[in-house]
């Protein structure tokens, strides 16, 4: 597998699990999306998995066993919540106007319910995606012209320009960065 600089500063900076993930059927997810994913996304899900970055950011990968994060699951409720708050007067960020413009989530803030987004744009090839930040709670929106693997390097690294992620260099305050994979976290998945 080729890997991005960002992907070997990431393995550099948070070892991913010492047991590699389990394959994705990326075609059936793509399907299931009707995208195509991001190049840099696939290499994050095929070294990680699901799991959580100190203790924060927690990664959607298709086919996940616990459903609350997998990627297809989260996609449709999300669209379904966000569809509904826009019915009820919040304002889309202004991606989102364009005509065949849509979100995809790709991972959300354990601590405070936010999500990242990729803003999907009709005619842009996926590795060009935007990266999108919901506040969660509230309708606040903050773009990052990146992929996702470059925002998650950020955020872990403090470099990112941003005004959230507080709960991560307030309080965890990490010396050292580590990811846990939902396994280790929740224990099996229900049955």
């Amino acid at each position: 597998m080729v890997t991005s600089d960002a992907l070997d500063a990431l393995v550099r900076l948070c070892p991913p699990p010492v047991d590699p993930p389990p394959v994705r059927d990326w075609a059936e997810a793509e399907h299931a999306l009707g995208t195509p994913l991001p190049t840099d996304y696939k290499q994050l899900v095929e070294t990680y998995g699901d799991g959580v970055f100190d203790e924060t950011v927690w990664l959607l990968v298709p086919g996940s066993a616990h459903p609350r994060f997998d990627l297809c699951a989260q996609t449709t409720e999300r669209i379904d919540i966000l569809e509904s708050l826009w019915e009820d007067g919040e304002e889309k960020p202004d991606g989102l106007l364009e005509s065949g413009a849509r979100i995809v989530p790709w991972a959300f803030d354990g601590g405070s319910g936010a999500f990242l987004y990729w803003l999907v744009r009709p005619g842009q090839h996926p590795d060009e995606w935007t990266v999108l930040y919901n506040e969660g709670q509230g309708p606040l929106w903050e773009a990052h012209d990146m992929g996702c693997l470059a925002f998650l390097l950020a955020v872990l690294t403090g470099t990112a320009e941003t005004a959230y992620f507080g709960y991560l260099y307030e309080v965890l305050k990490p010396a050292e960065h580590h990811f846990a994979t939902a396994g280790q976290v929740l224990g099996p998945p229900a049955r």
